[in-house]
């Protein structure tokens, strides 16, 4: 897999996938001297983790598909102060509808972040999962 990334203008960047063929322009915000013309670099990170998951949990419960209604999952980051302000913490709630035991539910959040999900195991933050059923925590 590889990215190529061309800076645009002021602080922003455009970056090119070659696996997939989709671009994506990030930036800063105005905070920091940016245009905000795209996400920040961090943000589009913590949502590779939920497609990483989303995509896990619909091969994982592939049988139960049928049954689900739908899935969220909210993703809320601590980041260091100081640099490099990398995440020291990631919370993932994953919000299941549907008609869908709890136990087979946990089992693929749990394979998702413990095995499969790239993204969650690329990470040195702490990652913590819940599962939320039918508007229930689990």
């Amino acid at each position: 897999m590889n990215i190529q990334a061309k800076w645009q203008s002021g602080m922003s960047f455009n970056s090119y996938g070659d696996s997939s063929g989709y671009d994506i322009t990030m930036d800063a915000s105005s905070d920091v001297g940016g245009n905000d013309s795209g996400p920040r670099p961090m943000e589009v990170l913590l949502h590779g983790v939920a497609g990483c998951m989303g995509i896990d949990l619909t091969v994982i419960m592939r049988r139960e598909m049928e049954k689900i209604e739908s899935i969220e999952i909210d993703i809320s980051g601590e980041r260091r102060e100081s640099d490099p302000k990398s995440f020291t913490n990631i919370d993932l709630i994953v919000r299941i509808r549907g008609d869908v035991t709890a136990k087979k539910a946990q089992r693929a959040v749990d394979l998702s972040a413990d095995k499969y999900c790239s993204a969650i195991n690329s990470l040195t933050a702490d990652v913590n999962t819940k599962l939320e059923l039918n508007g229930e925590m689990q």
